[in-house]
C-alpha cells in the first residue's frame, strides 16, 4: 500500500499501520495511537481509512447522546444508508454495529479518533471494547480497530496496571515531533542557523504551519518580523499555545501549580532540589507535579549520564518554553502589541533560557541520531547529560552531552564528553583544556573515559588557534551549526 505523498517523513507510522489494517486473520485486533496535538495523526489515520476503505469517526467534546447520534450518522454514511443514519441509543448497541460490517475480502478498519473525548462521558467504553474483543476471539469478523487520541496520559494508562485494555493492544503508535534536521526539511529552511531558531520555537510540530499567516524566514534577519506576525501576536492562536496544551490534559487540574513548575524548569531549574527552591516548597511537594507532566508528555526525565538516580527535568515542548521564558514574563505588554519594545526586552532571556537548552539539546539528538561512529568513537546506546564532581576545587562542572556505549565484550565504555555553548563568543583553547580536565576527572572513576574522544559545539565558530590545536589530534571534535544540520 502506497504512502500518501503528503504524508512528510510518516513513513514508519504509515507502515506499521498499514500492516496492522491489512493483517490477515479473525477476530478484533486493536491498535493506540498518540501524540501530542498537530503532530498530524487524523491527518495519517484519514488517509489510512480511505486507502483501506475503512471507517473513520473523530469525536468532539459533547454529550453521551449527541456523540452517539453524530456515530450513528457517520456509520449510515459508511454503509451508504441514506437518511440520518442509523439509530444507535448506547456503546453496546454501536460496537454490535462495527463487529458486523461487512468484511468483504478483508479485514475492517475502523478508527476511532479523539478517543479520550469518548472515555469523558463513557467511562464504560474501555471495558464494553474489551468484551468485545475478548468474544470476537472465538472466529469473529476481523475487525482492526485504532483508538487514536493527543492527550498522552489518558492514551497511556489504557494499557497500564488494571485497566480493561491492557495486554489487548497489538500496536502502540506514538507520533512523534519531528527531528530537527526534518523540521527544516518541512519548513523548507536552508540556512542553519535560522533553522535552528524556528526549531527553538516551534519544535517539530508540523501542524503549526497551518496556524501561520506568514512563510517561515528565510534568514536570521527575518526571524523577529516573523515571530511578531506569528507566536508574539496577541491575534495569533499559537500566542496562547502553552496554555491550549496544559489545558487540554485533563489530569492537570491545578493549572496555576503546573505552570509554576513549567516556568521553574524554563527558567534553568533542571534538578528536582532546584524546581523545588524555585517555588518555595519542599522536594517531596513537587514529586507529584513532576510525575503528572512527565505522564502528560510536558517533561522528561533523564537519569545522570554519569550517575544514577540524579535526574535532570527538561521540557519536551520548545513553544511551552518560549512562552514561559518571552512572553508570560511580559505578558501585558505583547498583549498591547508594544511587541518591537517587549522583544527587544526579551532577548537577554531568549538567549539565556531558549535558544542555550535548545543548543544542547540538538546537540544530544546529533550524537545519537546522525553522528558517524567516527565522530563518537563507537556506537552510542545512550547520550545525556551529567554533573562531574571536582572535589579538589570544591566545585562541579556540568557536561551537556554524555555517550554511553558498549564494548564487544557487553561491558558500558564512556565514548564522549561535550560541552554545548550558543553564545556569541566563540569557542576557544581554554574551553578545551577545561573538557580535558573533566575527562581526567571521569576517567578517575570510570577507567573506560580515558579514551573517550571531546566534543565542543559552538553557535559561533572557533578561534583560529583551537582550530590548529585540534588539527593535529584525533581526539577532539569541533561541530558548529552547520555540521550539526548537515554533516555526521
Amino acid at each position: 500500500m502506497r504512502r500518501p505523498a503528503e504524508l512528510f517523513d510518516r513513513k514508519t507510522e504509515w507502515d506499521d499501520l498499514a500492516a496492522f489494517a491489512t493483517r490477515p486473520g479473525s477476530g478484533t485486533h486493536l491498535a493506540l495511537v498518540r501524540g501530542r496535538r498537530r503532530q498530524g495523526k487524523s491527518f495519517l489515520l484519514r488517509r489510512l481509512a480511505k486507502a483501506t476503505n475503512g471507517f473513520y469517526y473523530q469525536a468532539v467534546e459533547e454529550e453521551k447522546s449527541q456523540t452517539l447520534a453524530s456515530f450513528g450518522a457517520a456509520i449510515g454514511k459508511y454503509l451508504g444508508i441514506p437518511g440520518a443514519g442509523l439509530v444507535i441509543d448506547s456503546w453496546d448497541a454501536a460496537l454490535n454495529v462495527l463487529g458486523n460490517l461487512p468484511t468483504g475480502n478483508g479485514p475492517v478498519l475502523v478508527v476511532l479518533d479523539e478517543f479520550p473525548y469518548l472515555l469523558k462521558h463513557s467511562p464504560e467504553l474501555a471495558s464494553l471494547l474489551q468484551r468485545a474483543i475478548d468474544r470476537s476471539r472465538d472466529g469473529g469478523p476481523p475487525l482492526r480497530l485504532v483508538l487514536c487520541g493527543s492527550a498522552l496520559a489518558v492514551m497511556s494508562s489504557l494499557l497500564t496496571g488494571t485497566q480493561a485494555l491492557r495486554g489487548r493492544a497489538s500496536l502502540d503508535v506514538v507520533v512523534q515531533t519531528f527531528d530537527y534536521r526534518t523540521a527544516a526539511a518541512f519548513w523548507e529552511i536552508d540556512d542553519a542557523a535560522t533553522a535552528f531558531i524556528v526549531h527553538s520555537v516551534l519544535g517539530g510540530t508540523p501542524g503549526y504551519r497551518d496556524l501561520l499567516p506568514t512563510s517561515p524566514p528565510k534568514k536570521v534577519s527575518d526571524v523577529g518580523k516573523w515571530l511578531a506576525a506569528g507566536p508574539l501576536n496577541p491575534a495569533s492562536a499559537l500566542f496562547r499555545e502553552d496554555d491550549y496544551l496544559l489545558t487540554e490534559e485533563r489530569s492537570l487540574s491545578d493549572r496555576a501549580l503546573y505552570h509554576s513548575v513549567v516556568r521553574a524548569i524554563a527558567n534553568g531549574n533542571t534538578s528536582q532540589a532546584k524546581i523545588a527552591s524555585a517555588l518555595g516548597r519542599e522536594q517531596r511537594a513537587v514529586q507529584h507535579p513532576l510525575k503528572a507532566l512527565e505522564e502528560a508528555g510536558f517533561v522528561s526525565r533523564t537519569d545522570d549520564a554519569l550517575r544514577a538516580r540524579r535526574p535532570f527535568y527538561r521540557l519536551t515542548d520548545p513553544i511551552i518554553r518560549f512562552h514561559h521564558v518571552v512572553t508570560r514574563p511580559d505578558h501585558a505588554r505583547f498583549e498591547e502589541r508594544r511587541t518591537i519594545e517587549a522583544w527587544k526586552d526579551a532577548q537577554p532571556r531568549f538567549l539565556t533560557h531558549v535558544l542555550g537548552p535548545h543548543f544542547e539539546d540538538i546537540a544530544r539528538d546529533f550524537i545519537l541520531k546522525f553522528a558517524s561512529k567516527q565522530t563518537v568513537g563507537g556506537q552510542p546506546a545512550t547520550v545525556g547529560p551529567a554533573i562531574v564532581n571536582d572535589v579538589a576545587s570544591r566545585t562541579q562542572h556540568e557536561l551537556d552531552v554524555v555517550a554511553i556505549g558498549r564494548n564487544d565484550d557487553g561491558s558500558t565504555a564512556v565514548l564522549a564528553l561535550g560541552e554545548a555553548k550558543h553564545s556569541k563568543a566563540k569557542r576557544t583553547p581554554a574551553d578545551l583544556a577545561r573538557l580535558e580536565h573533566i575527562r581526567s576527572l571521569v576517567t578517575a572513576k570510570d577507567p573506560s573515559a580515558e579514551s573517550a574522544r571531546l566534543l565542543l559545539f559552538s553557535a559561533s565558530g572557533f578561534e583560529g588557534n583551537l582550530t590548529q590545536q585540534v588539527a593535529a589530534r584525533n581526539d577532539v571534535e569541533l561541530i558548529n551549526l552547520e555540521r550539526l544540520y548537515t554533516g555526521d
